[in-house]
């Protein structure tokens, strides 16, 4: 009876997190692709076709993307390092998480 007791509390937490969708490579790159996202509070970022990235969060700077397998992956200069991301979909909002479980969503701006 515990362990069902368990499952109930657990089970909002869990359809909640059905809610957003793992994309694949192809998903990541139809999704980005000349879009801009609302981060909130006056930050966002645009995925340009020539795979350019612009993030704005009260100063502008500029880096690369790409897609490689099932992940979306950022360059940001002076740093020659790229960290990739899994990306979820749910309705008009995008979530990267990076490989400890922390993400970051943003939503298409309009």
């Amino acid at each position: 009876m515990r362990r069902f007791a368990l499952i109930l509390a657990l089970l909002p937490g869990i359809l909640a997190a059905e809610d957003f969708r793992a994309l694949t490579g192809d998903e990541i790159l139809d999704a980005l692709t000349g879009q801009k996202l609302d981060y909130g509070d006056g930050v966002w970022q645009t995925f340009d076709e020539n795979m350019l990235t612009q993030y704005f969060s009260g100063r502008a700077s500029s880096g690369r993307w790409a897609v490689r397998g099932d992940r979306y992956c950022s360059l940001w200069p002076p740093s020659d390092l790229w960290a990739c991301y899994g990306v979820l979909l749910s309705g008009d909002t995008i979530r990267f998480v990076d490989d400890t479980g922390g993400f970051t969503d943003g939503a298409f701006a309009q």
